[in-house]
């Protein structure tokens, strides 16, 4: 028994409870239910068409460039597109996730590989969990399906972000990761990106890729 363990197990004893009636669970399960919320920015609070407004102007101000394609279907031509003007090779490193995987790459000239990166690739595909609006953040999962490695490790991350996962807030996003995992499933790692990575540390001069990839673009389907 820890010494948390022993402290409760006293205050039980005090109590003449034992911690498992019904009553007293029930009660602070509805407190924890019904707890007020705290101070939720109200520039988020808009609908589904200004949300997804709000996010490009607020990605696109931290300097990462923002796509709108109708559909999944639309992507690999986005993303060949991308890589073309951008004058980066064709090539793409992305994990196991079920919208990635069900994408047709065979009109672009993209060569796909699959898995964690081990810091050798230029390119990244990766699909967020969701976006936040007020700041143009990209909500990030760990996991096969989009290996946090991704995130950090090459130089140029493309996101994938469905227009209906965009919320106001983080408050929001946080509530959504709560429904969708329930407790003790939570991802090991949620990460939250604003932007590409960048540092002003030296001489207060703005270098991007200081700690992670140099671009980010982000494709935006309306599906």
């Amino acid at each position: 028994m820890s010494a948390r363990d022993d402290i409760f197990a006293n205050i039980r004893r005090s109590l003449g409870v034992t911690g498992s009636e019904a009553p007293r669970r029930a009660a602070v399960e509805q407190r924890l239910r019904d707890a007020p919320a705290g101070v939720v920015p109200a520039r988020g609070r808009l609908d589904p068409a200004g949300q997804l407004d709000l996010f490009k102007s607020e990605a696109e101000r931290a300097q990462a460039t923002v796509a709108i394609v109708r559909t999944h279907a639309e992507a690999p031509a986005e993303i060949a597109r991308y890589l073309r003007e951008t004058n980066l090779p064709a090539t793409l490193r992305m994990g196991a996730d079920a919208r990635l995987a069900a994408l047709d790459w065979s009109a672009t000239s993209i060569a796909v590989a699959r898995g964690a990166s081990e810091g050798d690739d230029l390119n990244a595909l990766s699909h967020a969990f969701a976006g936040v609006a007020e700041t143009g953040t990209l909500v990030m999962t760990s996991g096969a399906d989009n290996p946090t490695t991704l995130n950090f490790l090459p130089d140029n991350h493309i996101v994938m972000l469905s227009a209906g996962d965009i919320v106001g807030d983080y408050e929001a996003a946080f509530a959504r990761l709560r429904a969708r995992y329930g407790k003790g499933a939570t991802p090991r790692a949620v990460n939250l990106v604003t932007g590409p990575s960048r540092s002003a540390d030296i001489e207060q001069k703005l270098l991007l890729g200081a700690h992670g990839p140099r671009r980010l673009h982000v494709v935006i389907t309306l599906e």
